[in-house]
C-alpha cells in the first residue's frame, strides 16, 4: 500500500526522530494512506517554519509482511483504548517498548479539543469517545522502530503548488 509524509523537505530515508511536541502515537515517523492528509502536513509544517518548499514523499509500505515480523497496534475507530493512547502519549507517557508500527486515527486540532476537554475532566470518556465517532477521521501511521521502517521504501517526491496542489 502507497503511504504518505507530508513535509517541507524530500525524505528519501526516514529516520525515527523525537518530536519538540508531543504527538498522538509517541516518537518516530509518521504517515498517512490518505494523500489529502499528507498534503494538509506539509501546509501545517510550512506554517510553522516558513519554507519555501511543500514536499509529499510517497513510500510503499509493506503491511501484510510487517503484520508478520513486527508488533503493530491498530485502532479502528475512536475507542476507549485509542483515547487513552493518545492522552498517554501526549502527556510523554510513551509506551516506548510495546510496539513497532501504530495504526490509528488522527486526532486533528477539532478532534484534539475533545481530547483536552477529556483531559481536564470537561467530558468523560463515553461523552469524548460519542463527540469523536461524529467526524470522518484521516488515519495515520506511526513507524516508531528502525525495525519498522524496513517495511517503507521510498518511491518518490512530488512537489506541491502554492495551494497544496499536486
Amino acid at each position: 500500500m502507497n503511504v504518505f509524509h507530508g513535509s517541507n523537505v524530500v525524505v528519501q530515508l526516514p529516520r525515527i526522530l523525537q518530536s519538540e511536541r508531543m504527538l498522538d502515537f509517541g516518537t518516530g515517523f509518521y504517515t498517512t494512506s490518505n494523500k489529502e492528509q499528507a498534503v494538509r502536513w506539509a501546509e501545517i509544517v510550512c506554517e510553522r517554519r516558513k519554507p519555501k518548499n511543500k514536499i509529499l514523499s510517497v513510500y510503499e509500505f509493506d503491511l501484510e509482511a510487517a503484520e508478520c515480523e513486527l508488533t503493530i497496534i491498530r485502532f479502528n475507530e475512536p475507542s476507549a483504548a485509542w483515547l487513552d493512547f493518545v492522552c498517554d502519549n501526549r502527556s510523554g507517557r510513551e509506551h516506548d517498548a510495546l510496539y513497532d508500527i501504530v495504526i490509528g486515527p488522527v486526532a486533528n486540532d477539532k478532534v484534539y479539543t475533545v481530547v483536552q476537554y477529556y483531559e481536564n475532566g470537561v467530558y468523560d470518556k463515553e461523552d469524548a469517545i460519542k463527540r469523536l465517532k461524529v467526524d470522518a477521521l484521516y488515519d495515520q501511521i506511526l513507524f516508531h522502530t528502525t525495525k519498522s521502517l524496513e517495511f517503507c521504501h521510498y518511491v518518490g517526491s512530488v512537489e506541491l503548488g502554492a495551494g497544496g496542489d499536486t
